[in-house]
């Protein structure tokens, strides 16, 4: 998909933040983020709806050990919540929205209430994510 922002950003012409990555999936903070930490998981090839992607199962656990790995380093993240809308880029995603205790969104996530954080807070925040993802995959091939 010539004009796919997330097919962009995959293929490296468009930069990122990742916080995790393998064969099949490329994580990666919002620009745009609902709250801090505020992450997007994408399939690398081209699907148009998350039901589109053939290994859904294995879709939601890169999910999962991402939320796990967020929830772990923002201390004071209260829950995880997960859209799957998709209408604003045409390419499979799941945003994985960590949420806190007084935050913005009061009924559900308010996809309006996008914050601004620095480029250095946001470059931060997914080494941080992207390290704790390490050391759980890590763990997890130790067998431990």
């Amino acid at each position: 998909m010539d004009e796919c922002v997330f097919c962009k950003i995959i293929l490296g012409e468009i930069p990122s933040f990742k916080v995790y990555e393998d064969d099949d999936f490329l994580g990666f903070l919002d620009i745009n983020p609902l709250s801090l930490g505020n992450s997007l998981m994408v399939p690398k090839k081209h699907y148009r709806w998350v039901y589109d992607v053939p290994n859904f199962g294995e879709y939601w656990e890169a999910v999962k050990i991402v939320s796990l790995a967020t929830k772990k380093v923002l201390k004071d993240c209260d829950s995880i919540g997960y859209l799957t809308l998709g209408y604003e880029v045409a390419h499979s995603h799941i945003r994985i929205v960590p949420r806190f205790l007084g935050d913005d969104h009061v009924d559900g996530i308010q996809i309006s209430k996008a914050k601004k954080y620095s480029k250095e807070e946001m470059r931060k925040i997914a080494g941080k994510i992207r390290e704790e993802v390490e050391r759980m995959q890590k763990k997890k091939r130790e067998g431990r």
